[in-house]
């Protein structure tokens, strides 16, 4: 039997110690018993188990994976995917049917694009879609979005979290916690976003209350070196063996550390994410590497950091990541208060090819019928003009807008909803944002009614206590 010296530091009890152990200790047992029961304990990366393990869905699933390209700021519907005649026949004058309740607004604003047909659908798009549009037959297109507020910061949220405005867990941690992902190399919840972070920063992408390892892993890709893409993603000085040794005994480390601390949560989640780091090495740096394309691809994305972006996106889905979003930009791009005609033909031209050739990529490459690609922003823009003097933009609008879906598991060539003759409120088949995110999780297996979490003495679901699955959208 081996013997040990007595450490004096045995023979007290810290306060803090004293009153865990007397205090509370009896009724954190029947706690822990009702958590257990409930299946709400916090998921831990150290004890052997695996949180990004791939979890069984609640049913069969029609897709694998998620790309949204996020144009934040809020495209214009009526310059983009819903053409309104009767904006061209009032143009100039004013429209009490445009008027939000105590909200002064401008005379009805004509399109300053044109649309065309394409397709056998004979869908019409405009002009700042040349490439896209022909793959129009492809798309499935809501023209009848409906969101809570017009306000950057509270839409934003709701898309992304499901709360204007408390801290919740956003859809791609929803979505890893209630699947997993299918490379433990990478992270299964990717943002790109160039330039820095969007309006609200990283609360678009947080695990809120959800156990950190499910947090979205933000990425500038304004950077096209992969050792600025991610940093410290390679080390000069030592080997991937002595790396390795390294990292074993900081974990160990680490482990007798979060011993004594009860597996504290975000503690749990750092170790787990030096774990992440150490072997996303090698595979996020052929990840994030495009010029291991071939010529070919490379010109059918063409150029620009939005291209570069896109075909990144494509490239981790490719390696199992779970879920994608491209951000057009940091700040507000789509955001045409004013010059709307140069700034969203701008705007267009920068993603249009791309997103083009995502679809054919897809495709080539036998991802596209378990795939969601997923195109929109926050909100629409007003068919009246802008009302502070800005005499060529368009305001914000969530009454009324567009979105659109693609990949094998939604319809082609088709159209849900209409808004009215000017294009300003949603008046047929309207989906609001919560039926959206229940209807992404449906085609993932998931039911938003039962993908909860326990916390605060109450279950949380992306959803809260709204939305309904758009069947009309599937294949």
């Amino acid at each position: 039997m081996r013997s040990f010296e007595p450490k004096i530091d045995d023979q007290f009890l810290s306060r803090r110690e004293m009153l865990k152990r007397c205090g509370i200790g009896f009724g954190t047992l029947g706690l822990a018993s009702l958590l257990e029961d409930a299946g709400a304990q916090t998921p831990s990366l150290t004890d052997g188990s695996n949180p990004l393990a791939i979890k069984k869905p609640h049913f069969k699933p029609r897709i694998k994976r998620v790309i949204h390209i996020f144009a934040n700021g809020g495209p214009s519907q009526v310059d983009t995917f819903d053409p309104k005649p009767m904006l061209t026949k009032y143009h100039g004058k004013t429209v009490p049917e445009l008027a939000f309740p105590g909200r002064t607004v401008g005379a009805a604003y004509k399109s300053p694009f044109t649309f065309k047909k394409y397709g056998k659908s004979g869908i019409e798009v405009s002009e700042i879609f040349p490439k896209l549009a022909q793959h129009v037959d492809d798309l499935c297109i809501i023209r009848s979005m409906h969101a809570d507020t017009p306000v950057h910061e509270f839409s934003l949220m709701l898309l992304n979290c499901g709360d204007n405005t408390r801290e919740r867990p956003s859809m791609g941690s929803w979505v890893l916690y209630g699947l997993g992902t299918e490379n433990q190399n990478l992270p299964g919840f990717v943002v790109m976003c160039p330039g820095g972070l969007p309006v609200k920063e990283s609360s678009n992408w947080r695990s809120a209350f959800l156990p950190g390892v499910y947090q979205g892993t933000y990425v500038d890709t304004a950077n096209t070196r992969i050792e600025k893409l991610i940093e410290n993603i390679r080390n000069s000085r030592l080997s991937t063996e002595s790396q390795r040794q390294q990292l074993d005994l900081v974990q160990e480390m680490n482990r007798h550390h979060l011993a004594e601390r009860e597996k504290d949560a975000q503690l749990d989640a750092r170790i787990g994410s030096m774990e992440l780091a150490f072997r996303m090495q090698m595979e996020a740096s052929d990840a994030f590497d495009v010029s291991k394309e071939s010529a070919k691809t490379l010109e059918m994305y063409g150029p620009g950091t939005q291209a570069r972006q896109i075909m990144i996106g494509r490239r981790l889905l490719e390696r199992g990541v779970r879920y994608v979003q491209v951000w057009h930009g940091a700040g507000q791009p789509w955001d045409s208060h004013q010059n709307i005609a140069g700034a969203h033909r701008q705007l267009g031209l920068e993603s249009d090819q791309a997103l083009a050739a995502l679809l054919v990529d897809l495709k080539q490459r036998g991802m596209w019928d378990d795939t969601l690609v997923v195109w929109g922003g926050e909100f629409g823009r007003t068919p009246a003009v802008e009302t502070n003097g800005k005499a060529d933009g368009r305001d914000h609008n969530n009454q009324g807008y567009s979105m659109w879906l693609a990949g094998g598991a939604v319809k082609a060539g088709y159209i849900h909803g209409a808004t009215d003759d000017f294009g300003f409120k949603s008046v047929t088949d309207v989906v609001n944002v919560h039926d959206l995110q229940a209807t992404i999780l449906h085609l993932l297996g998931l039911n938003h009614e039962k993908l909860t979490y326990r916390v605060a003495g109450r279950d949380y679901r992306l959803t809260d206590l709204d939305g309904t699955v758009v069947h009309k959208l599937f294949a």
